[in-house]
C-alpha cells in the first residue's frame, strides 16, 4: 500500500526481528500510546482523536502491535504477552528513548501494566484506560469482540459493544471497520490470536496482584461507566491495588472513552502529565 493512500500508516521501525508500523509526532516528553484488540483494529484508529491534540506539547507514539494493523507478521510468532511487551521495549530502544509515559488502553492496558510492572525503570506516568490486566469474568461484549468473523453486519454488532451512544455507530464508520478487517492478514492473525474458549485469553493477560501493588508509579485509571465489553469493575480493582492511583469514570460513555468523551479524556490526560512536569 502507497503509505500517502491511509492515514493508518506511519513510519516502519524496526522492532528486533520484524517491522512495526508507528505513529510519531510532536515535540517534548514522549508518551507511548498501545491500542485495544478489536477486529480491524490499528494504532491510528484508536488514538486518532487523541493524538493530534497531545501532540501540541508532547512527542506522541503510537504503534500498531504486532498482529494488528500495519505492523509485519512473521510466520511462526507467538501472540502473547511476552511478545508485546518485547516489541514495545525494542520501539524504545530504537527511538532511543529511555523512559516514557504511558498510555494503554483495554488490551493496551494489559500490555502497558505488564511492561510498567516488569521494567518500571522505563515508565514514568501511567494510564490505563477500559484496561484488561486483572482477574475478571469474560463479558459477552468481549466474547463476541473476539469471535468476530469478518461481515459487515458482525461488524456493525461488534461496534453497538462499544459504544453508550449508538448514534456514533454510523453505517458509514461501520463499513470502513469491516474494509479494515478484511484487509490481507489482518483476520488471519486475529482470528487465531484469541480462539475460544476466550476466558484463558483474559486469564493470560493478568498481572500477578503483588506486582500491582508494588507497581511505584502514579497512575490515572479511567473507564466508561457503561462499558459492556470491559467492566468498570476491573479499573475498581486496578485503582485499589495501585498506591498511586486516581480514579476518573465517564457517565454515559461505554468502551470508546476516547472517541465518545474525547475532549474530556485528552484534556485529563494532559492534565496529569503536566502534573507530573512539576514534580
Amino acid at each position: 500500500m502507497n503509505p500517502s493512500s491511509s492515514p493508518e500508516i506511519g513510519k516502519p521501525v524496526r522492532t528486533g526481528s520484524f517491522m512495526s508500523n508507528v505513529h510519531d509526532q510532536g515535540q517534548g516528553r514522549p508518551v507511548l500510546f498501545i491500542h485495544g484488540s478489536g477486529p480491524g483494529v490499528s494504532a491510528w484508529a484508536n488514538w486518532r482523536l487523541v493524538l493530534p491534540e497531545v501532540a501540541k506539547d508532547r512527542r506522541v507514539i503510537a504503534p500498531d502491535m504486532v498482529g494488528f494493523g500495519f505492523t509485519d507478521r512473521p510466520a511462526g510468532i507467538r501472540y502473547d504477552m511476552d511478545t508485546w511487551v518485547r516489541q514495545a521495549l525494542d520501539l524504545l530502544d530504537a527511538l532511543d528513548l529511555s523512559r516514557v509515559d504511558l498510555v494503554g488502553n483495554s488490551f493496551g492496558g494489559a500490555l502497558a501494566l505488564a511492561l510498567a510492572c516488569r521494567h518500571p525503570q522505563r515508565v514514568r506516568r501511567l494510564v490505563l484506560m477500559g484496561s484488561v490486566g486483572v482477574p475478571f469474568p469474560i463479558t459477552q461484549g468481549l466474547d463476541a469482540v473476539w469471535d468476530y468473523t469478518p461481515s459487515l453486519a458482525n461488524m456493525r454488532g461488534i461496534m453497538d459493544w462499544f459504544a453508550f451512544d449508538r448514534s456514533l455507530v454510523t453505517d458509514e464508520l461501520a463499513q470502513l471497520r469491516y474494509e479494515a478487517s478484511i484487509r490481507p492478514g489482518f483476520q488471519e492473525s486475529f482470528g487465531a490470536m484469541f480462539p475460544a474458549p476466550r476466558q484463558r485469553w483474559v486469564d493470560a493477560m493478568c498481572t500477578p496482584e503483588a506486582q500491582i501493588r508494588a507497581l511505584p508509579h502514579e497512575t490515572l485509571v479511567v473507564h466508561g461507566r457503561d462499558d459492556r465489553v470491559i467492566p468498570l469493575v476491573t479499573s475498581l480493582t486496578l485503582a485499589s491495588w495501585i498506591p498511586k492511583s486516581q480514579l476518573h469514570a465517564f457517565g454515559q460513555c461505554g468502551h470508546w472513552t476516547q472517541i465518545e468523551h474525547a475532549a474530556r479524556f485528552n484534556q485529563l490526560i494532559r492534565n496529569f502529565f503536566n502534573e507530573g512536569d512539576k514534580q
